[in-house]
């Protein structure tokens, strides 16, 4: 081995070694940290390995110097090539971090990242040239390198490079958190720091242990950041966990649970439920004595699903309550709240409604439909059938919207079977649909029942259909049998 190991190749070989120690300890801390985002631990372990592959190459070519032998000539041009490559890709990685935290708007980025690649490819382009007609370096005749007269034009890529990320940084600073912006900065200058140092010491590499620790503290800064994130969103996500829980709570306790409803009658039995797709949804149903003789029923559907939907459905169930307890005709509730509705809705949601008056001494059911799916009767000693009644405006849609009501004769022995869209849109792992005629054909099995075994019977009927696939809607039944008066 013809290079001497003087105390200063010596420096520049432990400086190198603690480069590479530093390089492997943040790819193996980004690789382990598992509340890091994905892009960024991908991000950082490809960066770390540039820089690994970088000083490996550097160490290479210094221990690879003035060794004889034709191997020993090729070895020492390989591993100057790519480290000359590799150079212009480290700089364009941290050009790419500071881009996407600067975010300039789609159409500017898009352009900067092809001017910018396009530099590191036309780099790589004069590279090869080099290695015919010494552009940059040569090597002497006893397999030294040296810089070449040419060799200010390769630094020409990061420069240029660096220009653009200075001026990043400054156009959108209020895009960069202070603390990453100060190691931005830091990774930007120390290696100048480190350059003018090595101009008055110029046997001992500097730049490359700086430029490392640089880019250890900027992933340090980076991942830290992205752990308060993390505990930041934890904190946040057991907030909401506890808050859906309560309006879970609210919800449910808020529709009629109890059953039977009313054990002191003997004229009717009802029966409901609803299984939400998400912890709370929008379909709500409800059954309440207008007085001694009339039970309303309503079911319901508000469009969309979560927290918004649930309060929306809270309004519009209580509004409907009142206005039926004042007295008021099918055809009047639902006029009175829709224009309560569309009084203040700037979310612009609706609600379909199906909402029925049941005279508990004739068995006349009044009812209007605003929107929702049709119901399913059936007569004493007949079957379920669909009833397609004229839907009217969905509540919430139009101000003026009219409705028209028409009745049902119920006997004793009848009975009414109400649900949302969930039940007859719950669709299976190959996209069907289970649909009303499913649905039907599940109430007809069961239909001399009692309402809630003919609910079961559907549930039943919908869980056998799906199977394993999710559940995309909310599913809400409601059953009433019509009993009649009791001869004195």
């Amino acid at each position: 081995m013809n290079r001497i190991l003087t105390p200063e190749v010596l420096i520049n070989i432990i400086f190198i070694a603690m480069g590479i120690g530093i390089c492997l300890m943040s790819i193996m801390q980004v690789s382990s940290g598992i509340h890091i985002r994905m892009e960024v631990k991908k991000y950082f372990q490809v960066f770390f390995l540039l820089i690994l592959i970088y000083i490996s190459m550097h160490l290479s070519r210094m221990m690879l110097e003035g060794q004889a032998g034709l191997g020993a000539a090729i070895a020492l041009r390989t591993v100057t090539f790519i480290e000359f490559v590799v150079s212009g890709f480290m700089v364009y990685f941290l050009f790419l971090l500071i881009l996407v935290i600067a975010n300039p708007g789609k159409k500017p980025a898009t352009i900067l990242n092809i001017c910018m690649f396009g530099l590191v490819a036309a780099q790589i382009i004069m590279l090869i040239v080099s290695q015919y007609t010494d552009l940059f370096y040569y090597f002497d005749e006893a397999n030294f390198y040296h810089r070449s007269a040419g060799y200010g034009i390769s630094n020409v890529v990061q420069i240029i490079m660096l220009v653009v990320n200075v001026f990043l940084l400054i156009k959108y600073r209020k895009n960069f958190k202070r603390s990453v912006a100060s190691a931005l900065w830091f990774y930007l200058i120390a290696p100048l720091l480190a350059i003018a140092i090595q101009f008055l010491i110029s046997d001992v590499q500097f730049i490359i242990l700086v430029t490392v620790i640089a880019a250890a503290y900027l992933c340090y800064v980076i991942v830290k950041e992205q752990t308060i994130r993390y505990e930041h969103q934890k904190e946040e996500n057991t907030r909401l966990d506890a808050e859906l829980s309560m309006a879970t709570k609210i919800q449910a306790e808020s529709l009629p649970s109890i059953f039977p409803a009313f054990p002191e009658r003997e004229d009717f039995t009802i029966y409901a439920s609803m299984n939400p797709a998400k912890e709370v949804g929008g379909d709500f149903y409800d059954f309440f004595l207008i007085d001694e003789t009339h039970l309303g029923i309503v079911m319901a559907d508000v469009s969309g699903k979560g927290v918004p939907a649930a309060l929306f459905m809270m309004m519009s169930k209580i509004l409907v309550q009142n206005f039926a307890l004042l007295g008021k005709n099918p055809k009047d509730v639902l006029e009175a709240v829709n224009r309560q509705i569309c009084i203040k809705n700037p979310g612009e949601m609706f609600v379909t409604v199906w909402f029925g008056s049941l005279d508990l001494v004739s068995g006349k059911l009044t009812a209007v439909n605003a929107g929702h799916e049709y119901p399913v009767f059936k007569k004493a000693g007949e079957s379920f059938e669909l009833i397609k009644d004229k839907h009217g405006l969905v509540i919430g849609a139009m101000e003026t919207a009219k409705y028209k009501e028409y009745e049902l004769q119920m006997d004793p022995g009848s009975k009414i079977f109400l649900y949302t869209d969930g039940v007859a849109e719950a669709t299976n792992a190959k996209n069907e649909l289970f649909g009303t005629d499913r649905m039907v054909e599940a109430l007809r099995r069961c239909e001399n029942g009692t309402p809630r075994e003919i609910l079961d019977s559907v549930n039943d009927a919908v869980n056998a259909f799906v199977q394993d696939a999710p559940q995309f809607d909310d599913l809400t039944m409601l059953c009433l049998e019509y009993r009649g008066q009791k001869a004195k």
